[in-house]
């Protein structure tokens, strides 16, 4: 499993401790939940397509973020960001 490390100057550490209860809880609730909300727009995404292209949907949500991205259906947003740069380039 990947781990996502930042680092916090003294001062955003304190700005933080005034804002949450536990920074590393709030940190962490904060990149999953994106990460469950990036997820759920994948396979809803997912689900319209393979209904519309008659593709067999995954038996669970792992399966189908996979899935997608193997088709090239989903991309990460690097891969959005050069293709737009490629397509900026004359």
């Amino acid at each position: 499993m990947p781990d996502i490390t930042i680092t916090l100057t003294d001062t955003q550490l304190k700005g933080l401790e005034y804002a949450a209860l536990s920074p590393q809880d709030w940190a962490e609730n904060a990149v999953t939940e994106r990460a469950r909300i990036a997820n759920d727009e994948i396979i809803q995404m997912y689900t319209n397509r393979a209904l519309d292209e008659g593709v067999q949907i995954p038996s669970t949500r792992e399966l189908i973020v996979a899935d997608a991205f193997t088709r090239g259906w989903a991309k990460t947003a690097a891969q959005v960001q050069a293709e737009l740069e490629a397509q900026e380039t004359p």
